[in-house]
């Protein structure tokens, strides 16, 4: 399985940007996918995941009401809607996939997550 993620890029604080991340390798529709970011010097953090046959979105308290998963099962693409963009948002985006379901309680855990993407950069300015 390979992820390539885009849609990265510079915003100011207040506006929008939608991620994208293309999976390729096996049947997609089949997987489990999340977003995680990492700023300078923190840890790796969930920010949004949705799961093969679930209905439910997953996210940090963070972005909730701000950003949107979804899944394009015929682009077989991913997509993170981010809007009302806040500087605490600037991080590099990473995308991620699992293959078998995770248990809820494992969404925000970023060991659960088997294959990742390259990252793409998100820079809010104030």
């Amino acid at each position: 399985v390979q992820l390539q993620a885009s849609g990265g890029g510079l915003v100011q604080a207040g506006g929008s940007l939608r991620l994208s991340c293309a999976a390729s390798g096996r049947t997609y529709s089949l997987f489990n996918l999340a977003w995680f970011r990492q700023a300078p010097g923190r840890e790796r953090e969930f920010v949004a995941a949705i799961r093969r046959g679930d209905t439910n979105t997953y996210y940090a308290d963070s972005v909730k009401g701000r950003f949107a998963i979804s899944r394009d099962m015929a682009e077989n693409t991913v997509h993170l809607q981010m809007n009302s963009l806040k500087p605490e948002d600037t991080a590099t985006y990473y995308c991620a996939l699992k293959v078998n379901r995770p248990i809820t309680s494992a969404i925000r855990n970023a060991d659960t997550w088997h294959y990742w993407g390259q990252g793409t950069l998100v820079t809010v300015s104030s």
